[in-house]
């Protein structure tokens, strides 16, 4: 009787861990716009910084950078699996540029602290630029440039320099996380202070009451 009641509890335990994993997500983007992809730690606080930018349609919290295939919340947290907490950014290419998007990037974080943003420690937390073509790379790279000859930070910018390859689309609750859970003390003691500095920074046009 034990041993099925323990065979029992490792089908349930498999059963919800299969539901826990996460999907693929396509990053081909419908006709006339265009996506890109950033990690630049907790994805609460990117996904809330780019919606925020005129011309961006959605920004969808995922892993990206890492080699397992759809990993959960969980196991990107750990730390082993390669992935970055990360943002799908679909944008309208007419209205915001992809080098626009990378001043968004390197203006809403701290690119020069290894494996951590802010409070965040880990890999997953970890600054990196991904890129689809050779134009994208060359955009990333002359702005690390531009910023290190300006002496934009203290400290030389460790922003990884990646192309984009698989993206697993996090977790539902993650999505809009922000908006959604405006008095949890996350949000409140990092998330909304690190989009207000943004704020004051960035140069380009934010959405009205954003």
């Amino acid at each position: 009787m034990k041993m099925k009641i323990a065979s029992l509890a490792l089908v349930m335990f498999t059963i919800l861990s299969c539901k826990a994993q996460t999907e693929k997500l396509s990053l081909t983007p419908k006709a006339g716009k265009a996506v890109a992809v950033f990690a630049e730690g907790c994805f609460w606080c990117s996904e809330h910084v780019f919606e925020a930018v005129v011309g961006v349609d959605e920004a969808v919290s995922g892993y990206s950078g890492g080699t397992m295939k759809n990993p959960s919340y969980e196991q990107v947290g750990s730390n082993k699996t390669g992935h970055a907490e990360a943002v799908a950014v679909f944008y309208d290419p007419k209205k915001v540029s992809y080098s626009q998007l990378v001043d968004v990037f390197f203006a809403s974080q701290d690119p020069t602290t290894p494996n951590q943003q802010g409070p965040d420690r880990g890999s997953s937390y970890r600054s990196i630029a991904f890129y689809a073509n050779a134009v994208e790379k060359k955009i990333i790279e002359d702005k690390i440039k531009e910023l290190t000859a300006k002496k934009a930070f203290a400290n030389p910018i460790v922003t990884e320099v990646k192309p984009v390859t698989a993206f697993y689309k996090a977790e539902d609750y993650h999505q809009d996380y922000v908006k959604h859970n405006p008095n949890q003390p996350y949000v409140k003691g990092v998330s909304v202070p690190r989009y207000n500095k943004f704020k004051k920074t960035y140069k380009g046009a934010l959405k009205p009451n954003s």
